[in-house]
Formats: structure tokens, C-alpha cells, sequence
């Protein structure tokens, strides 16, 4: 009896000090990989870019995406990603309109995308982007890569689509109607979530000229 009175009194203290601990954020749903940290905690400012003609970089760029998690959304690792992204694609070295998460080694879905449809042209980071419907018509037009370099294609679009994304800044979902230039980045950089490069859509796909490269 006595022995069964102790044990009852170890578990009820036992208790009582783990509902005293101290909360910290749940990271049941952070899955981020030790790789994958490794690149949104880089001290470089400007990621790698992959390219197409790298095995490696390859699988990766040709390889689905996943969705981040509510927990992923709403922690600092977000944030981060996209100052990084943002960052990198509008380093001299690069000079793009958009990039997507896998284009610097991470199959997560996040695109960063200059929203030529609004002033001052920002750049815009968003996760978890889908395309809810396509609108308007079909238009073809001049498209090249980060990830494809040396070369340039003629890909048919949509002129306007309607998006659903969660705003990395704002930290909220949005659902967009997104029209003109800005439309077609938004299909770009989407494609790229699903390993599908502007290569794949093209009507034709030939090698930049020396005055097109300088652009």
C-alpha cells in the first residue's frame, strides 16, 4: 500500500512538472531537412542557381514540390527563404524577373515574382502558390530561364490568371487576379514547383545571340 501510494505521488509530480514547462514553438510539422536548412540558414546572400545541364541540379529541378506545413508558414525559415530568393534573382549575376524554391536546391513550394502589374515593380515572395484557373487569352511569347541558360523560347500562355498564395510578407492567403507580364511569371515559376521547365511547353527554343545574353 505504501509502495502504491509513492508511485501515485512520483506520477501526480511528474505531471505537474511537464504542465510547468516552459511552451516553445511546436515543430511537429517542421520538416525541414538538415540540407534544406543548410541553405536558408547559408551566410550567403546570393544562393547557387542550378542549372538543367548539372545531373545533379537536374533531379532537383525536374523533381515535385511540396507544400510547407501551417507550423513551416508561420515560422522564421519562411521569412528567410524569401529574402534569400528575392535577393539572389535580382543579383546582378542573375538579373530575372522570377525564381522558385527549387531553382536554388529546395523542393518546397515558394516562387518570388516581380509584380510588374503594380507600382514600382516589387518583387513579392509567395508560398504555397497554385493556379485556380486560367483566363483571357493565349498569347505566345519570349521566355528564357535561370536555370536554362544560353537559351531562349517562344512559350504559349495565358494572359491573366486567377492565384492562391499565401503572402510571405502580409503572412496571409490571398487569392489574386493576376493579368499581363506578371501573369506569365506567375505560370513560369509555377511550372517549376511541378519539375516542368519552359522547355517543355515551347513552340521553339534557340540559342541566345551575344546582344540577347547581355540582357
Amino acid at each position: 500500500m505504501r509502495t502504491a501510494i509513492i508511485l501515485l505521488a512520483i506520477c501526480i509530480l511528474a505531471a505537474s512538472c511537464n504542465n510547468n514547462q516552459p511552451t516553445t514553438e511546436n515543430t511537429n510539422n517542421i520538416t525541414f531537412s538538415e540540407q534544406e536548412l543548410s541553405i536558408i540558414n547559408s551566410e550567403d546572400s546570393v544562393l547557387y542557381v542550378l542549372v538543367v545541364g548539372n545531373k545533379e541540379d537536374s533531379l532537383i529541378l525536374r523533381n515535385s514540390s511540396r507544400d510547407f506545413t501551417d507550423e513551416e508558414l508561420n515560422s522564421e525559415y519562411v521569412q528567410r527563404l524569401a529574402e534569400k530568393m528575392i535577393t539572389t534573382v535580382q543579383d546582378p549575376s542573375q538579373d530575372g524577373v522570377g525564381i522558385a524554391a527549387p531553382q536554388v536546391g529546395l523542393n518546397i513550394r515558394m516562387i518570388a515574382v516581380m509584380r510588374f502589374d503594380k507600382e514600382n515593380h516589387p518583387f513579392e515572395a509567395y508560398a504555397n502558390p497554385y493556379i485556380l484557373r486560367y483566363e483571357g487569352n493565349v498569347v505566345e511569347g519570349p521566355e528564357g530561364c535561370l536555370s536554362v541558360p544560353g537559351y531562349r523560347g517562344v512559350v504559349p500562355r495565358r494572359d491573366t490568371v486567377v492565384m492562391q498564395y499565401f503572402d510571405v510578407q502580409k503572412k496571409e492567403n490571398v487569392i489574386d487576379t493576376v493579368a499581363g507580364f506578371s501573369a506569365i511569371i506567375f505560370q513560369h515559376e509555377t511550372d517549376h514547383l511541378d519539375g516542368i521547365l519552359y522547355t517543355d511547353r515551347a513552340v521553339e527554343v534557340t540559342e541566345k545571340s551575344r546582344e540577347q545574353e547581355k540582357k
